[in-house]
């Protein structure tokens, strides 16, 4: 398969000029297969998660990281399956898990994701420095969208795409896989550094909170848990970073009550209990206190 000139250059430059760092070098990297059921696989390589479910019906997967990886994932994809790929959800609108959507529409594959996501695809957000954001190709646009939840019947499964309004962005999906006893959640819930809530993209705390609550409730003690980002986990993972993100909350409220600033509430450390327990802090300890200050400054 050819690869989209423009999904390349896209996705080189929302990693390296976008984050400040160094291009990728797609060619390095790897793709690990995981399998967490008989015909359930998670695929890790750059960026978020990837879900696999395979059977006579055909492959459906979860989320697509970036554009020059999609030979490798194809490729993975048929070590585990013969069968072609009918169906791609998109958990949410970033590249790094809707970048390999182009390279997908054009191979046939059904796109399905939130209207919200979709839009947000066709009419990105500004860049932090302003600059316009470059729409997505027709290609890559979902051609299904939905507002309620809706179920796949293949391969023996009931997938669920459960809609999770303004959360990590205002197009977010959990997508269940009750047979297989998984949940594909994405970045409204990550086991690597601190949330992220995207408010540039309609992301919201109460929505982060909500998303991860109606998680837990899908969840039996054996349900394993894959975020956007960072380990597999389960109830207990998810119970705990719902706890982790209202105990912060309940730090800086005060603080922004009492009118102080930003830096202010940086300099207190209302992250200070959970710092050395949470992997991959990096600066995500910083930029979500800044969300959630900004989030309860706006009365949210």
């Amino acid at each position: 398969m050819k690869l989209s000139i423009l999904s390349t250059l896209a996705a080189l430059t929302l990693v390296g000029n976008a984050l400040g760092q160094a291009p990728v070098d797609y060619s390095k990297v790897q793709i690990e297969t995981v399998k967490l059921a008989p015909n359930f696989y998670v695929l890790n390589g750059q960026g978020g998660a990837i879900g696999v479910l395979t059977g006579p019906d055909g492959v459906l997967m979860v989320d697509s990281q970036f554009a020059p990886l999609t030979d490798k994932i194809v490729a993975a994809i048929k070590q585990v399956s013969s069968a072609p790929i009918k169906f791609l959800i998109n958990t949410h609108v970033h590249g790094d898990h809707t970048g390999g959507n182009e390279n997908l529409g054009k191979m046939g594959v059904t796109i399905v994701a939130r209207e919200e996501l979709r839009n947000r695809l066709a009419h990105p957000a500004p860049g932090a420095n302003g600059a316009p954001g470059t729409p997505a190709p027709a290609a890559a646009l979902p051609v299904i969208t939905y507002d309620s939840p809706i179920t796949f019947h293949m391969d023996g499964e009931n997938v669920q795409a459960i809609p999770i309004p303004k959360a990590h962005t205002d197009g977010d999906t959990l997508v269940y896989f009750p047979n297989a006893n998984v949940i594909m959640i994405g970045d409204y819930f990550r086991s690597l550094g601190y949330p992220n809530i995207d408010r540039a993209n309609g992301g919201s705390l109460p929505g982060m909170l909500a998303g991860i609550d109606k998680a837990i409730s899908l969840c039996n003690a054996t349900t394993k848990v894959v975020p956007g980002h960072g380990a597999i986990t389960d109830r207990n993972g998810l119970i705990a970073h719902r706890d982790m993100i209202v105990a912060i909350r309940d730090k800086i409220a005060p603080m922004v009550s009492q009118g102080k600033t930003l830096p202010e509430v940086v300099a207190a450390k209302p992250t200070a209990d959970y710092d050395a327990k949470v992997p991959g802090v990096g600066t995500t300890g910083e930029r979500f206190i800044g969300q959630v200050y900004a989030e309860l400054k706006a009365g949210k």
